[in-house]
């Protein structure tokens, strides 16, 4: 056994936990990733230089930066302004209507963070859904697709671009990726993805909401609430069986609290007494029929009068907890809606999960969907606070910030010059955060809550994982692995590079099904540097160098992520409000992604060939 095994060893055991933990959340992402680097630390895998040297890597500053324009951009209320343009944009045809709303979204994602562009147009999703009185179900999914295919345009459309570029960069003596130089296999991505997304709306997707009141307009989900018994209740002294109620409400008892302590005989059959407390999941359009019909109290008419719970300037809200919203982790009850917006959290909805705790007392996570009850005029202020994405038709009009037009105009300016190479994109995102900042376009709270800071120091913490891959021969290792698989088949260099760019895309987008495409990035892409200088490394009569299109698989492989919820933070936005369920990202992802597989396979060779001359 010769030196440098035991280090190997101990990386794979490493990798293995990190994987199996971002698999299965055992705790936040960047957690994980801290924990990694510290084992590499403890080791002495990595130094302490190599543990930290992420936090000064380009394209992490670079990403950080494109998050304060992108704010900058939101802020203005551009964005919302063009949304509600394409509302009227398509006037009554469905379908074109529709189709230009996928484009829109796919073109601004090219360009902004994908998160936000996904924030931006849900609302407008809901407001579609309403008007042409279909299921959200059937747009939101193909809206989250969308965005995804926008981040195959350019060189800023998704953060694993910027992090296999930096690759290039800091490992190779190739020139980076230009800014649109994605753009050709990009846009074909974008025409068939387009065309995909309206078959599966139209045709595949299941219709499992129909909008039409204002409680019901978004989707018939199920909440858990809690109520209690008032003192002339029909159930005092009665169980849910005895009245027979199943047959008129959908709803599941999930507990029953008496005396603070949790009942463990048959929930249906309980007798009920006074002061019980009931955990209930129920369909959003039942609750306050339920509540009237048993004589309950929801907790929230504790703190709301009648008046208040009845009155006209009162409306139901649903809001999404944001990727960056400073509520996750929090409970309700730590949380003063009363005071701060005059309205009080009904209830709350976890995807597909069954919550078995008091409403009061659950730590909130992105992507839950909170059931508000609050003032009309107290709407904006929330909205206002980027800690709800508000599923709710507002008037929107353009605010006239400080150098409002600015912020329009930084980020295609950016792109301009990077596209000529005046500037580096990494150079042009840092001048225009700080000309945003130095004109008072942003305050600083404000660049505070642009930047996604879990994404910055997930990041941040996994480059030092491509490090360890190349200390360790890990990098070695794989590449050998994969070259003698190649070799055995005895197949001209060609052939080998072709099924090479195949292999890295069929790794890349399945383990980005998974784990987070960042880290899938980070660790691939020293593997496909070793790779492509093997085939340099065969260079006689004619220059092969196949390090751009090894690349470039990784960077489109992990930009296919369509076969899962986990597999992309705008999959997981939509999986809540739209009704999902986890078949339904296998059924109609799986077909997508091996086209995409098909496509790449095809066009990379062609668009980045790899024998020069």
């Amino acid at each position: 056994m010769n030196g440098i095994e035991p280090e190997l060893i101990q990386f794979l055991i490493i990798i293995s936990l990190m994987i199996i933990s971002f698999t299965f959340e055992i705790v936040p992402m960047e957690v994980t990733a801290l924990g990694a680097v510290g084992l590499l630390l403890v080791f002495n895998i990595i130094s302490v230089d190599e543990a930290i040297a992420g936090f000064g890597n380009k394209a992490v500053i670079t990403i950080g930066a494109i998050f304060i324009i992108s704010k900058a951009l939101v802020k203005t209320g551009f964005l919302e302004v063009l949304s509600n343009y394409l509302y009227k944009m398509g006037g009554n045809n469905k379908w074109i209507t529709f189709t230009i709303f996928f484009i829109t979204t796919s073109i601004i994602s090219g360009f902004l963070n994908n998160t936000a562009a996904v924030a931006i147009f849900i609302p407008l999703a809901f407001k579609l859904c309403q008007k042409f009185h279909i299921s959200p179900t059937k747009i939101l999914l193909p809206l989250s697709y969308a965005a995804i295919f926008g981040g195959t345009l350019t060189l800023i459309g998704t953060s694993t671009n910027l992090i296999v570029n930096s690759f290039l960069e800091n490992n190779t003596n190739i020139q980076p990726f230009k800014m649109f130089e994605f753009t050709k296999l990009g846009l074909i991505f974008f025409a068939v993805g387009t065309v995909y997304n309206l078959i599966i709306s139209r045709w595949i997707l299941p219709s499992r909401a129909i909008t039409s009141s204002l409680t019901q307009k978004y989707h018939l989900s199920t909440y858990l609430t809690e109520y209690k018994l008032e003192e002339d209740s029909v159930l005092l002294g009665k169980s849910i069986n005895d009245l027979k109620v199943k047959d008129k409400f959908e709803f599941d008892v999930v507990k029953v609290i008496r005396n603070k302590i949790d009942l463990t005989i048959s929930l249906n059959d309980a007798v009920i007494r006074k002061d019980d407390i009931l955990l209930v999941q129920i369909n959003v359009k039942d609750i306050m029929s339920f509540k009237k019909e048993l004589g309950l109290l929801l907790l929230s008419d504790i703190k709301l009068s009648q008046n208040e719970l009845l009155g006209n300037n009162h409306v139901l809200v649903e809001g999404l907890i944001a990727q960056n919203s400073t509520i996750i982790g929090k409970t309700l009850s730590q949380l003063n809606y009363r005071q701060a917006y005059n309205s009080f959290v009904l209830a709350i909805k976890r995807q597909a999960e069954l919550l078995r705790d008091k409403v009061a007392h659950i730590k909130l996570k992105f992507s839950d969907t909170l059931l508000i009850m609050i003032p009309k005029d107290k709407i904006e202020k929330l909205r206002s606070s980027n800690d709800l994405i508000i599923l709710e038709e507002l008037d929107i009009h353009l605010r006239y910030e400080r150098y409002w037009w600015l912020s329009i105009l930084v980020l295609p300016s950016i792109m301009i010059l990077a596209s000529f190479q005046i500037i580096a994109i990494s150079e042009g995102a840092i001048l225009g955060a700080i000309l945003l900042l130095v004109l008072r376009s942003l305050s600083m709270e404000d660049v505070y809550e642009a930047i996604n800071w879990p994404v910055i120091f997930l990041i941040a913490l996994l480059i030092p994982i491509g490090t360890a891959m190349d200390n360790t021969g890990a990098a070695n290792y794989l590449s050998d692995y994969i070259l003698h698989l190649i070799t055995t088949l005895d197949l001209s260099v060609s052939d080998q590079i072709f099924y090479v760019i195949s292999i890295l895309y069929l790794i890349t987008f399945i383990t980005s099904a998974f784990i987070s495409n960042a880290a899938v990035a980070i660790i691939l892409s020293p593997l496909a540097i070793l790779l492509a200088s093997h085939f340099q490394s065969l260079s006689v009569v004619e220059t092969i160098d196949p390090t751009r299109a090894f690349l470039m698989s990784i960077c489109f492989g992990a930009s296919a992520s369509f076969m899962t919820p986990i597999g992309y933070q705008t999959n997981l936005m939509v999986f809540a409000p739209g009704q999902y369920k986890f078949k339904d990202f296998m059924f109609v992802g799986i077909p997508l992604t091996l086209i995409f597989w098909l496509i790449a396979m095809y066009y990379i060779p062609i668009f980045w060939p790899f024998i020069i001359s």
